[in-house]
């Protein structure tokens, strides 16, 4: 094998990690790493027309098998269809020696997928959209295990049943053909904060987690929100948006500018259209409602 160094898990590093492997001759890529690792082998992979192994070394989010690559481009953060990895190597002592953040990340992505779901539920019952029906029990089922699960981040237990829930986000994704089954408001929200605030976006999970729990409840499922939220601050994630450091203010900003970065996308935002005045309510409602 020949051993490639990936730089900062963008666009370029990609694209060039390609022109340097295409030389070789090679049968497949290995992606050894995180997210940005394995997100720039993937798409790597899929240039140059290879196989792609996925060996990760945390559980931060379900990219690990999905068929998606997020990069980093100039334009901010961009979002690229790619063949799902052919086989997928969780070490979980090798999990366990990263820095808990990364388990912390994935917990919140898998459970956003139960709000992801629930909007893509909606967008058929309002808007017709087809559903594919193992797509979404998988990705609902791959939430669900982490919901309900008593475990902690340093269980194998519970390990073991996250890396199982980010593998099935992935392939709930490769069956759909698309994002949908694990990507609704919550990750419009999560794209939104990335855009605005580049500089101080969170992790994936911790931004997705709390816009999850919040559109749940703008749903009208405050039990749901509050069990969601009840199982992100279990496992020490944020609940509200000042936990990772914005004001309520910006918060609503980037609810205001979600919609806009999935655009045809039919999720409760785009369903309930709140103003800004209507966003500051829900948002103020929503602070109260987990906090009690």
């Amino acid at each position: 094998a020949t051993w490639y160094e990936v730089g900062g898990g963008t666009l370029d590093d990609a694209i060039r990690l390609a022109d340097e492997m295409k030389p070789g001759g090679y049968d497949a890529v290995v992606g050894v790493g995180g997210g940005k690792v394995i997100d720039c082998a993937k798409y790597a992979a899929a240039r140059i027309g290879l196989p792609m192994v996925a060996v990760a070394t945390n559980l931060s989010h379900d990219g690990i098998c999905s068929p998606v690559s997020i990069l980093d481009n100039d334009a901010g953060r961009g979002s690229y269809g790619v063949p799902a990895p052919i086989a997928l190597l969780v070490d979980l002592a090798v999990v366990r020696e990263a820095p808990i953040r990364f388990v912390r990340s994935g917990i919140g992505d898998a459970l956003s997928n139960i709000s992801a779901v629930a909007d893509w539920e909606l967008a058929h019952r309002v808007k017709g959209e087809k559903v594919d029906g193992l797509a979404a029990a998988m990705a609902r089922q791959a939430g669900e295990s982490v919901l309900r699960h008593p475990g902690g981040c340093g269980d194998d237990g519970f390990l073991t049943v996250l890396s199982e829930a980010l593998v099935l986000s992935g392939i709930a994704m490769s069956i759909a053909g698309h994002t949908r089954p694990c990507s609704g408001a919550c990750h419009e929200i999560g794209s939104a904060l990335d855009l605005l605030y580049p500089k101080r976006a969170a992790s994936h999970g911790e931004q997705v987690g709390i816009a999850a729990a919040f559109a749940t409840h703008l749903r009208g499922d405050h039990e749901g929100a509050r069990q969601l939220a009840g199982v992100l601050r279990r496992h020490g994630l944020p609940v509200l948006a000042r936990d990772i450091g914005f004001g309520d203010d910006e918060f609503v900003r980037a609810v205001r500018l979600a919609p806009e970065t999935r655009p045809g996308r039919y999720t409760i935002l785009e369903h309930l259209r709140l103003s800004p005045r209507g966003i500051e309510e829900a948002y103020a409602e929503y602070v109260a409602a987990v906090t009690a």
